[in-house]
């Protein structure tokens, strides 16, 4: 059973878990199951997909019940109105804070503007030897991405030489040999764990907030690591 969130008349949020395929795409490769059919088999009730989750990345995901819904809840993310916190697990110890305003050039080759905001919440140092360091460093970060671009995050991270651990595609896969070497994790530690959005209909503030759980590698990683995650269970 998906984990519920948030439902009204109108829309509807669960927790993705880490794994499970959004819906079907020629990018991600067939799958047993997808999230839309899933909680529609779930609730006995259509749902439309408002934005999107990596296959890998847990957390806030929003379906609207009916196309009005969608359209008005789609042009908010358009419109840069939907605020989306992300935790991540990173390679190195990152700056305290910083904005990463650094263009991305998206699958059709368009280049598009992109800035991600974020915020170290804690660094580790573990006694794994990497290349020529005897220990290796890293770092639990909350982003804020401004943007919505395809693959963001990943691709900011690596552009600034931290890139997120596991990610085989933007990350460091000598990194993630490592890790799967030592500890046989291949888990990618980001999930989205926070929704901001003021409701279409009501005009409420509405805050939506996912718990870590659906995603046991990211909690395995932040174990070995020795972080505190009390206030993201």
């Amino acid at each position: 059973m998906l984990e519920i969130l948030y439902q009204d008349d109108y829309f509807i949020a669960i927790n993705k878990p880490s794994g499970l395929l959004v819906h079907k795409s020629k990018y991600a490769g067939p799958a047993d199951e997808y999230a839309v059919e899933k909680l529609t088999d779930q609730i006995g009730k259509k749902v439309h997909l408002v934005h999107r989750l990596d296959r890998k990345t847990s957390g806030v995901l929003l379906f609207a019940f009916d196309k009005e819904m969608l359209k008005l809840l789609s042009d908010q993310f358009m419109n840069r109105e939907v605020e989306k916190k992300y935790l991540a697990i990173l390679r190195g110890w990152t700056k305290e804070e910083e904005t990463i305003d650094y263009d991305l050039t998206n699958e059709n080759e368009i280049v598009q503007n992109a800035i991600t905001y974020y915020k170290r919440l804690m660094i580790s140092e573990i006694d794994l030897p990497f290349l020529k360091h005897q220990t290796s460093r890293y770092s639990l970060v909350e982003a804020i991405p401004e943007t919505g671009r395809f693959h963001q995050l990943r691709k900011h991270f690596k552009h600034i030489l931290h890139p997120i651990l596991g990610c085989r595609k933007h990350g460091c896969n000598k990194q993630n040999k490592l890790w799967l070497n030592t500890f046989n994790i291949t888990a990618m530690p980001l999930h989205s764990h926070q929704l901001n959005f003021k409701h279409p209909i009501t005009n409420q503030n509405i805050s939506i907030n996912a718990s870590l759980s659906v995603n046991p590698g990211f909690l395995e990683i932040g174990n070995i690591l020795g972080f505190d995650f009390k206030a993201y269970i």
